[in-house]
C-alpha cells in the first residue's frame, strides 16, 4: 500500500488531534499541535496518507539558542502514527520527507527529544556533546542532526522549543 506525504490541511485538523490523542493515548500533544496552529509563527506539519486514510503526523517548529547565534534551527516533535500501523515505517517516512522539507524552507538543523536508539539512524546525535542543552533532566533525550555540514561547530549553551511546549500555569 503506498503511503503519500502531504502538507495538513485545515480539513485534517480533527482527523490528526484524532490521530495524535490515539498514538500517544492522551491529549497533551494534540493540544501542542493546536498551539502550533495558531500561533504567529511558521511551522511544518505534515500527515502520512494510506488509501484515504490519515495514519501519521509530523510537525517541527522553530527553536531558539540562548547565545543569540544567526541559525535557524526547528524542533521535530511531535510524530504520530497510528497505533494499528506502527512499526511498518510511516514514521520514518514522515520524518525522511520532514527533514527535506526543513532545508527546504530555510531551516539548517533540527533538535528533538527521543530515543537515540531510533533516531539515530536519521543520523540525530547527541546535542551535549556540541555543548548545546535544554531543561537539564531532558538533556540525555535531547538530539540534533545537521541539515547544513557544520552549522552548529560554534553553537552552545541552552536551546528553547517554541512556546507552544510551555503551556500557560492554569
Amino acid at each position: 500500500m503506498r503511503i503519500e506525504i502531504r502538507d495538513e490541511r485545515p480539513a485534517d485538523y480533527s482527523k490528526v488531534d484524532d490521530l495524535i490523542q490515539a498514538a500517544f493515548n492522551g491529549n497533551a500533544q494534540a493540544q501542542i499541535v493546536t498551539a502550533l496552529r495558531e500561533s504567529d509563527e511558521r511551522y511544518i506539519s505534515l500527515v502520512a496518507e494510506q488509501d484515504g486514510l490519515l495514519v501519521g503526523h509530523i510537525c517541527f517548529s522553530p527553536i531558539e539558542f540562548e547565545e543569540g547565534f544567526n541559525h535557524q534551527g526547528c524542533q521535530l516533535s511531535p510524530i504520530s502514527v497510528s497505533p494499528i500501523e506502527q512499526g511498518k515505517g510511516i514514521g520514518g517516512e514522515l520524518i525522511n520527507a520532514g527533514l527535506e522539507r526543513c532545508k527546504i524552507v530555510g531551516w539548517n538543523s533540527v533538535f528533538l527529544l527521543g530515543n537515540p536508539a531510533y533516531y539515530s539512524r536519521f543520523g540525530f546525535m547527541f546535542a551535549s556533546e556540541m555543548g548545546l542543552h535544554c531543561d537539564g533532566s531532558l538533556d540525555p533525550y535531547l538530539q540534533y542532526v545537521e541539515l547544513e555540514s557544520g552549522i552548529l561547530n560554534d553553537c552552545y549553551g541552552l536551546i528553547s522549543f517554541h512556546s507552544a511546549f510551555n503551556p500557560p500555569d492554569t
